[in-house]
């Protein structure tokens, strides 16, 4: 298996990059399954990995590249919807077979793939992941290789309905723009990083408003990590406000999820599995 890994965002460490290499060399020595980063993905560019066209270039080369099986993001930040819409125009049948799998940022992306049909979309681990801790990153391979199932967010083993999973506030972004798929009738995880909870407050306030999300089957709240401290505390968990706003709203709160930015986030497949 060949897997090609590229960056969509912001900027990239080589130095992650040979560790993510040197990773699959130490448990692939067969060569069996090999990665390799597309040479763009190192660009600068102000807060960028690169300007918008050479990481849309990138991601649409690897992606029609018949001689890679799979395409992972290399990390998260920002800067994926600002190419979203130039690459999918690009991408051809041989795009379509390719499983993508990231989260965060990347999320943008895998929106637009999942509205444009592509089957083999999914939220979990990326490659900057892998380096951090085994588990993590076996989850992500073997969902890259196979689907695995035993990659999955357990809910999903019982749960037949379609399911999606996005950062919060990269969802609250997408709504009402070209990026947006039609989630009607999907169970909808959600996780954050790095947020004060008056924010966590307002973005759910301003997604479960829209039409669009009240169509979903319900929401399960992921982990939100690394909390902004804010003064007066805010007094409330994620997971109560996830509740509070569903309640407003008329959405059906399913429970937690167990997705998140850390080594413990479980692969969400896109729609049906």
């Amino acid at each position: 298996m060949k897997i090609g890994i590229v960056n969509a965002s912001s900027r990239f460490n080589k130095a992650r990059a040979e560790a993510v290499l040197a990773w699959f060399a130490a448990n692939f020595p067969d060569g069996s399954v090999t990665a390799s980063f597309h040479p763009a993905s190192f660009g600068k560019h102000g807060h960028f990995g690169g300007d918008d066209a050479s990481r849309a270039n990138a991601f649409a080369e690897y992606a029609n590249d018949p001689r890679l099986d799979a395409v992972w993001f290399a990390r998260g930040g920002y800067g994926s919807c600002r190419i979203a819409e130039a690459v999918l125009p690009r991408l051809t049948a041989v795009a379509r077979k390719k499983r993508y799998l990231g989260y965060s940022d990347a999320g943008s992306i895998l929106a637009l793939l999942y509205k444009a049909g592509f089957p083999h979309v999914a939220h979990g681990p990326m490659a900057s992941d892998a380096v951090r801790n085994d588990p993590t990153a076996w989850r992500a391979l073997n969902w890259l290789r196979s689907g695995d199932p035993t990659s999955w967010e357990p809910s999903l083993a019982e749960d037949p309905r379609p399911a999606v999973a996005f950062n919060l506030s990269i969802l609250d972004a997408l709504v009402g723009t070209a990026l947006e798929p039609d989630l009607t009738g999907h169970v909808l995880m959600l996780e954050d990083v790095s947020e004060p909870m008056y924010r966590i407050d307002r973005m759910m306030f301003h997604l479960t408003g829209q039409a669009s999300i009240r169509k979903v089957a319900g929401i399960r709240m992921g982990r939100v990590s690394d909390i902004v401290e804010n003064d007066p505390d805010f007094g409330l968990t994620a997971e109560e406000i996830c509740r509070y706003w569903c309640e407003r709203s008329g959405i059906s709160y399913l429970g937690t999820a167990d997705i998140g930015h850390d080594r413990h986030n479980k692969v969400v497949p896109f729609g049906h599995r």
